[in-house]
């Protein structure tokens, strides 16, 4: 069976990106994490920099995906989209929750370029028009949307981190309640 080595060392640096951020990760670490030579992490990306752009731009990439999958466009109901847009959120911190945290710690990164930067930028549009839609209905608090976003994802990160501390313990309806507070928060 062959190994993945770029693949190891994509999962490599998101463990420790998300662990002990960008500054704080070298690249002979990665290559120890991944269980490969110094020499190979080179032969796949030019430097901590490339690795870090390629990482975000992949997890952006599917945490946009797999919001926009089935997105209810048409739909007038904006209770019914905040549910969608809160559950893409579960589905995909519950397969990729080091991603949420890495994405979290890394999307206002000095190593971000301009790529990494509009992919996220664009993957806060489909917050931005979703709160200006919300907005134009009377739906949800005049407040900067960027004050939102932070309201209801700054809380999904928070809560994530205690259940995986074990603080607060996961439950059937431990979501569809927190959903119900974040949706209070940002509504009027």
């Amino acid at each position: 069976m062959k190994v993945d080595k770029r693949k190891q060392i994509f999962e490599a640096s998101l463990e420790l990106f998300s662990e002990r951020g960008y500054d704080a990760t070298t690249l002979p670490m990665i290559a120890q994490a991944a269980d490969v030579g110094a020499g190979t992490v080179y032969r796949y990306f030019t430097n901590k920099e490339a690795l870090l752009n390629e990482l975000f731009q992949e997890y952006i990439g599917r945490l946009k995906e797999t919001i926009i999958q089935n997105y209810p466009e048409d739909e007038e109901d904006v209770p019914i989209k905040f549910d969608h847009l809160f559950k893409g959120m579960v589905q995909f911190a519950d397969k990729n929750l080091k991603a949420i945290y890495f994405i979290d710690s890394h999307s206002q990164s000095h190593a971000l370029n301009e790529k990494s930067t509009a992919m996220y930028y664009s993957l806060l549009d489909i917050y931005h028009e979703f709160i200006a839609e919300g907005q134009k209905k009377e739906l949800i608090k005049p407040l900067p949307s960027y004050a939102l976003i932070v309201m209801v994802f700054g809380a999904f990160i928070g809560c994530c981190k205690y259940i995986q501390r074990g603080d607060i313990k996961e439950t059937d309806t431990l979501m569809d309640h927190f959903k119900e507070c974040c949706w209070d928060a940002i509504s009027l």
